[in-house]
């Protein structure tokens, strides 16, 4: 079984210039033979995995050949959301495919929820440490 690996959580400034200590992640996106790196937020909150517009399209995923809808909800139940299933790799664990919600929003994060980021990693919070340490899930 693989150890862990403890992340910082990582302040960010909004466009009205407030701060916050937030979990990003960063990780590898794999599609068609591209990756990207990105930054991306560990939402409990969250049901499902998230993958802003841009970013799809920096994979060469195509929009129209996607063909399952998704429906959000919360700030992003307007936006259409179609699903696609990425190759991610994070850290020294082994890649895992993980669906996302592909949604048109050009300014929602990557975003990582129980569908199904926490069904392949164990996540555990160190609010005191502003930390979390992650692992791949035994199984």
């Amino acid at each position: 079984m693989l150890d862990g690996k403890r992340f910082p959580f990582i302040e960010c400034t909004n466009s009205l210039g407030l701060s916050s200590t937030l979990p990003y992640l960063p990780i590898t996106l794999t599609y068609s033979n591209r990756s990207v790196e990105a930054m991306a937020l560990l939402d409990t909150g969250a049901s499902v995995n998230v993958l802003p517009y841009d970013l799809g399209l920096q994979l060469g995923a195509v929009w129209e050949e996607q063909t399952v809808p998704i429906q959000l909800s919360g700030n992003l139940a307007r936006m259409e959301a179609r699903g696609l299933v990425l190759s991610a790799t994070v850290a020294e664990f082994p890649s895992v495919l993980l669906a996302f919600a592909w949604t048109e929003s050009r300014e929602a994060p990557l975003i990582l929820g129980h569908m199904n980021f926490f069904a392949e990693f164990d996540v555990c919070f160190y609010r005191a440490d502003f930390a979390f340490e992650l692992r791949p899930r035994a199984k």
